[in-house]
């Protein structure tokens, strides 16, 4: 009887640590996929905050070669802040549209 019950503890634990196994396996999954997808993002950022630092300096009859790399970069910066405070704002806006609270009353 004692022999069954040690036998039975020892499937157990294995089992047990094969699971384990899996969770830990199916959750590093899970953060590679999050890391991709927060990658995408910024580069959908990145790509919009190019595009509008050259809507910017055309504005201004300028070029990329008229910047250091430095001031692009400190350029691209801001209009990156820019578009995440913009989907910030779109986000609470339609968050409350949701919860159906009016946020201009």
């Amino acid at each position: 009887m004692n022999n069954q019950f040690e036998k039975l503890k020892k499937k157990s634990d294995e089992m047990l640590n094969l699971t384990k196994e899996q969770f830990s396996k199916g959750f590093n999954f899970a953060k590679i996929k999050s890391n991709t997808v927060k990658d995408k993002i910024s580069f959908k950022i990145r790509e919009k905050a190019i595009l509008a630092t050259k809507a910017r300096l055309a504005e201004n009859h300028k070029t990329f070669n008229d910047f250091s790399d430095d001031e692009l970069e400190i350029i691209i910066a801001d209009e990156e802040r820019k578009i995440i405070d913009d989907l910030k704002s779109k986000s609470l806006v339609a968050a409350l549209a949701v919860l159906g609270l009016n946020f201009f009353v």
